[in-house]
Formats: structure tokens, C-alpha cells, sequence
């Protein structure tokens, strides 16, 4: 009967011991260097707030992390690495608010960032800014109306890539406000700049950061930013919201920035991840850093990252098919 029992207590503990063991390792995580893919190429706001997070990251759990960039589709080459990791917390994926937006844009990609993916924290907001070049003769969102109003289709704008933030804020704008503006696509913010900038367009939305140094000398006009609080480096500079024109009270559409896991994730290694993010934006050189990125330091929960992608992705759903967006 001792025998019995003593088997029987034997084999108990055998079958506990892989949870046993796999509670170890999430209590001593991380066990190894993580790396930290970014879908974007080096230099961008995205991989700027990567880096800075890495960093961060580094010091505070003891382990490097290695940012790697892995450009193409919008960030979904990336997120689809970070979907085949081990759910282990040792590779992350940091987005901007694109990853919001992919899965509608690209559908033969079958690409679900509610379904893919483990929300681990979020890090920061960016404020766009609407700016028109000085030719124009507009100063304010109202008066873009009555201006894009009077000569209706022959106002031009860009927003670098097709399907961003930067270009879907523009076509809600133009829905909610009624105008009738026309796209002109680039490659990106760079190739846009010298048209804006020489009034071969007239109007621009972009990151804060990109524009404000044309803003400060003269060479384009800020209308309003596109979130609903006013910016810290731009705080002369209205919010659409404030503009005074009914349709657009409520509009906010600036951009953020968030981090993933691979899906099943352990809990508690979520848990350890973004309560790094929430101390180490409490420190006043990460937030003079993300500011001078023309980020605001807004860490949120996985809970707080689920509201928001259950807010976004259908917001930009809706726009899309409204204004027709497709992406070659």
C-alpha cells in the first residue's frame, strides 16, 4: 500500500513538472537577449521609439534587446514574425497606429492584429498637424473649407503613403467637412515635402516633428493638429476639434505607438513588460527623448491596447470603404 502511494505521489509530480518548469522560466524571464522587430525601415518614428524602448528595456531587464528592422507591407512582414516567435516574450513587435489599419487595407494578407497577436502595452502618442503652403491665403481649418469649397477638385493634398493615418485623417476631414480635395500619392514624407513646400500642393498633413521646422521659418501655415488635445511643441496650434466647425467636434486621429507579442503570451510576462514601460516613462530623460520625437509619453495596459484597436480598426475599416482606398 506504501508502494502505491508513494507511486502514486511520484507520478503526480511528473505530470506537475512541466507546468512547474514553465512557471520557472516565466519567473526568471528573460532568460536570453529579446529581439524587438520593427516594420519599418531605420530612421522613421517608429524605429526612433523602438530604439528608445530597446534601450530602456535593456537596463531595466537585464537582458539586451536588439532592435531589427523588417520593412515591407505596411508592417505586416514584421507582425507575422512576432505571430511565429515562441510565446515566450523574447521577440516583440513595436507598431505605430498602421497596425490598426493594415488588416483592411491589405485583406488578401488575412492579417488580424485582434486575432494575431498579444497586446502588451502601449508607449506614446504623435500628433499630426494640417499645414497649407502660404499661397493659399488660409489660416485656419474653417477657412481651408470655404477655400477647398470654391474651387472644388482642384485642391490637392498629400499624406505620404497611401492608407496612413496621415491620408485617411485627410479623407475624414474631407467627408466630415464636406470638400471635394484630391490625392496626390508619394513614396513617402520625404518626396512629399518639396511639393508642399514649393505650392505644387496645397495642403499637407504629417508628424509634428517633420513639419515643424517649415512651420518655424515661415515656409507652410499650421491649421489645426488632428488629435483632440493640442500639441506640446505646437501649443499655439488649434486641435480640429476646437476649430469651431460642428462636423468636426470629436475628431481625433493622431497617431500612437504600441508593442506585441507573440498570442498566449504567459500573463505575468505581459505583466512584467508593461509595467517596464510604465516605470521607464517616468523618467524624465525618456520623456524629453520621446518629445523631442515629437512624441508624448502615454503608456496604457494590454487592457487599455485592446479599447483602443476595438475603437481604431473599425474606424478605419470605415473610411477606407468609404473613400474607396486600395493599395497596389
Amino acid at each position: 500500500m506504501n508502494v502505491l502511494r508513494i507511486s502514486g505521489v511520484l507520478a503526480i509530480m511528473v505530470s506537475w513538472m512541466p507546468l512547474m518548469c514553465a512557471a520557472a522560466r516565466t519567473d526568471t524571464y528573460p532568460q536570453r537577449p529579446i529581439r524587438m522587430i520593427v516594420g519599418f525601415t531605420p530612421g522613421g518614428a517608429t524605429d526612433l521609439v523602438g530604439r528608445l524602448v530597446a534601450e530602456k528595456y535593456s537596463e531595466r531587464l537585464g537582458q539586451q534587446v536588439v532592435v531589427d528592422n523588417r520593412p515591407g507591407a505596411s508592417g505586416i512582414i514584421a507582425a507575422r514574425l512576432v505571430g511565429a516567435a515562441q510565446p515566450d516574450g523574447h521577440t516583440l513587435l513595436i507598431s505605430g497606429s498602421s497596425i490598426s489599419i493594415v488588416g483592411s487595407l491589405y485583406k488578401q494578407t488575412h492579417f488580424d492584429i485582434q486575432r494575431d497577436l498579444e497586446p502588451v502595452a502601449i508607449v506614446a502618442t504623435t500628433p499630426y498637424v494640417m499645414v497649407v503652403h502660404p499661397s493659399t491665403g488660409v489660416k485656419t481649418a474653417p477657412e481651408l473649407i470655404a477655400y477647398a469649397k470654391s474651387r472644388a477638385g482642384k485642391v490637392s493634398y498629400g499624406a505620404s503613403t497611401p492608407g496612413t493615418v496621415q491620408h485617411l485623417s485627410t479623407e475624414m476631414f474631407k467627408r466630415l467637412a464636406g470638400v471635394d480635395m484630391l490625392f496626390v500619392p508619394y513614396k513617402g514624407t520625404g518626396s512629399m515635402l518639396p511639393d508642399v513646400l514649393g505650392g505644387r500642393i496645397q495642403v499637407a498633413v504629417d508628424n509634428v516633428l517633420v513639419l515643424v521646422p517649415h512651420i518655424k521659418s515661415g515656409a507652410l501655415v499650421p491649421l489645426a493638429v488632428t488629435t483632440i488635445k493640442r500639441s506640446p511643441i505646437l501649443p499655439g496650434v488649434p486641435a480640429l476639434a476646437e476649430s469651431g466647425v460642428a462636423a468636426l467636434n470629436g475628431f481625433d486621429t493622431g497617431g500612437w505607438f504600441s508593442i506585441y507579442s507573440a498570442l498566449k503570451t504567459p500573463p505575468r510576462v505581459v505583466k512584467r513588460l508593461n509595467d517596464e514601460i510604465f516605470a521607464m516613462m517616468e523618467r524624465p530623460e525618456v520623456r524629453e527623448r520621446l518629445l523631442a520625437f515629437g512624441a508624448t509619453p502615454l503608456p496604457g495596459t494590454p487592457e487599455d491596447l485592446r479599447r483602443q484597436l476595438a475603437n481604431e480598426v473599425p474606424r478605419w475599416r470605415k473610411v477606407i470603404q468609404d473613400a474607396d482606398v486600395k493599395v497596389e
